[in-house]
């Protein structure tokens, strides 16, 4: 019987130094407990990054677009008139969204910095 099944292989691609650079992401976690660890460490390097304007505006666009959303769906106003208030709310909703993850970071590496220097007094 033939096989119909061929398992694909990948490509290794070599220097001329005969270095193989193998490419893909790092090793797989071998159990549930490795695979949390390495999400909540993966969580916990992304909360201590310091807030970014793109982040903030990103944000401040998607709530601007629940609010014109609502404005038109629940109030029943003129697209027109939603769209300069959309506008008006996403350019308050940034800054506001900016600043407010400022201080939420600096507490978060305050409160970091004290728990590091409570362990070894």
């Amino acid at each position: 019987m033939a096989k119909t099944k061929n398992r694909r292989r990948r490509k290794h691609r070599g220097s001329q130094t005969g270095r193989v650079d193998r490419g893909g992401r790092g090793s797989r976690p071998r159990n549930r407990q490795q695979a949390k660890a390495q999400a909540r460490a993966r969580q916990l390097a992304k909360r201590d990054q310091p807030p970014s304007w793109g982040g903030a505006f990103r944000r401040g666009l998607l709530a601007a677009g629940v609010f014109l959303a609502v404005v038109v769906l629940a109030f029943r106003q003129p697209i027109g008139n939603s769209l300069g208030l959309g506008a008006f709310m996403l350019a308050i909703y940034v800054p506001m969204g900016y600043f407010f993850d400022g201080m939420v970071w600096r507490r978060r590496m305050r409160n970091r910095k004290r728990a590091g220097q409570g362990d070894t007094r």
